[in-house]
């Protein structure tokens, strides 16, 4: 899709976009988002929390004084805000606007959802911690079929809210959302960090889920967006309980992303980051990033949700979400690879990422490409979420719906 503004920043250009596309879903207002967005000069993260930050607590204190549904829908906003607020800010871990935005787009959130029907935040049994999300209960008796979603490298369970899970619910799935290892509430407040075997994060999650009996044990399929389209497919290849998968878009070597964007070829940059030293490394890295807004942000992110101390620590631990040691032949369950023709993070080699994925499975399969002249081809499809959203449930209904 074209950059209608932040020209020379593609990294804030995206963060625009994909706050433009919530307001399919009651997310956010496109005139809301454009008046903060115009404040912002390229690069500058502060003047990005600041503008998203003043455009939340003006829209939350009026919503708090307004009637129910003015309320939710402000709320449902604003929670939005404040997490584009915190969203650039995550290179230096201890800064005290991380949590504040962090815990207020929470609040938000929960308030608002008082005020819609059946849905429930949840906290689901995890080692010795739990992990949060919420659920959707679809309308009617018996058991139903059921939608597991969960988001990736930088998107929390709240997101989800308008990335399919109303979508779910009003077609009559449950849908069930949480926030895993690495991602928001995991690492807010438990610090936990990231994890490849993502079969030993769904395998308590399913264990929750089937206890409900409004759950049909054989009729669950797993969602997974952006960096999730690594970890749900893996999950599948370990997970028998798995009617199918959604992988939102395809990832085959997550690393692949940063590596892109290297002078040095990927294999290479692989190995020497597991190296106990390497300060060539590191300077090739330090370069790249500061001539790159996407690694600026994607290495600074990358060592908060990981835990690392370095940018080539990071791209160690990173290396480590790929399907090149065949686990992606173990799945067995029907596949969904959803593929952007222009995506930022996986459409820079000669076959991309969802297309590699989709190759090496030998499980039932279908590839979805999003274009340009659909206004989807953004990684993940914000600029067209109410068609994403269609096709991935016709496909679920196609797939699992008959009982």
């Amino acid at each position: 899709m074209k950059q209608l503004m932040f020209r020379d920043d593609p990294a804030f250009w995206f963060e625009t976009l994909r706050n433009l596309g919530l307001a399919a879903y009651g997310g956010s207002d496109v005139g809301e988002v454009i008046a903060t967005t115009s404040r912002v000069t390229p690069g500058d993260y502060d003047g990005w929390h600041d503008a998203w930050l003043a455009t939340a607590q003006r829209l939350e204190t009026e919503a708090r004084g307004g009637h129910p549904i003015s309320a939710r829908d402000g709320l449902l906003r604003a929670s939005s805000y404040y997490r584009a607020a915190e969203f650039f800010l995550h290179g230096n871990p201890d800064d005290p606007r991380i949590d504040h935005a962090y815990k207020r787009g929470v609040a938000c959130f929960r308030d608002a959802i008082t005020q819609l029907p059946d849905v429930t935040p949840v906290e689901i049994p995890y080692e010795d911690t739990v992990l949060r999300g919420y659920f959707y209960r679809a309308t009617g008796t018996g058991p139903k079929p059921t939608l597991v979603m969960h988001n990736g490298f930088d998107g929390a369970a709240e997101e989800l809210h308008f990335f399919g899970a109303l979508g779910g619910q009003e077609r009559g799935y449950n849908v069930l959302t949480f926030d895993g290892p690495g991602q928001p509430s995991a690492i807010h407040r438990d610090r936990l960090a990231f994890r490849p075997d993502w079969e030993n994060v769904v395998g308590p999650v399913l264990d929750f889920l089937i206890r409900d009996p409004g759950v049909d044990p054989g009729r669950v399929a797993l969602l997974g967006v952006s960096l999730g389209g690594y970890l749900a497919p893996r999950a599948a290849a370990y997970e028998p309980r798995l009617a199918a998968v959604v992988a939102l878009d395809g990832v085959f070597d997550a690393v692949s992303a940063l590596t892109a964007h290297l002078p040095v070829p990927h294999e290479e940059a692989v190995r020497r980051a597991a190296a106990e030293q390497d300060e060539e490394l590191d300077r090739v890295i330090a370069d790249a990033r500061a001539r790159s807004p996407i690694l600026r942000w994607a290495f600074d992110h990358g060592r908060y949700v990981t835990r690392t101390s370095t940018d080539r620590e990071f791209l160690a631990e990173y290396a480590r979400y790929s399907f090149k040691d065949g686990s992606a032949e173990n799945i067995t369950c029907p596949v969904l690879v959803c593929e952007a023709t222009d995506d930022l993070y996986y459409s820079t080699s000669e076959e991309s990422d969802p297309r590699k994925l989709y190759r090496h499975l030998t499980a039932p399969k279908t590839l979805l490409t999003f274009t340009e002249e659909e206004g989807a081809d953004a990684h993940c499809h914000p600029g067209a979420l109410r068609l994403a959203v269609a096709r991935i449930f016709d496909w679920l209904d196609d797939t699992i719906r008959p009982a």
